[in-house]
């Protein structure tokens, strides 16, 4: 069983950006964004990071690690992938590093999914 995740003392999320997206959701530009965005969630571990990060305003690494079977350094490479794609970001606190998902591009996601 799942241990509940621990109160981190990292910065929340910073208010949504509600300026609206004019970018289109169709064609060339916008299938390649939605095949690289697709191809970072696109293994079961990455999604649960996901799940976590947007059921919870943060978490340490290592939160992360406590809620998923995987080896520190397999999750260390998954949230890699997740940063690099935007869909996260992390932030130094001190000798730990706190992540913390990316309300934009987690939009841009769902409405370029939603375009298909």
């Amino acid at each position: 069983m799942a241990t509940p995740l621990k109160k981190s003392a990292c910065v929340p999320t910073p208010p949504l950006d509600e300026t609206p997206d004019l970018r289109p959701i169709e064609g060339p530009e916008a299938d390649e964004e939605l095949a690289a965005l697709a191809k970072a969630v696109g293994h079961p571990a990455r999604v649960q990071i996901l799940r976590l990060l947007v059921r919870r305003e943060s978490c340490i690494c290592g939160d992360i690690v406590d809620e998923l079977p995987l080896a520190q350094s397999t999750v260390s490479q998954h949230l890699k992938v997740l940063k690099e794609a935007g869909l996260i970001r992390g932030e130094i606190d001190g000798p730990r590093v706190c992540y913390c998902i990316e309300p934009r591009t987690l939009r841009r996601l769902k409405a370029l999914i939603g375009s298909l």
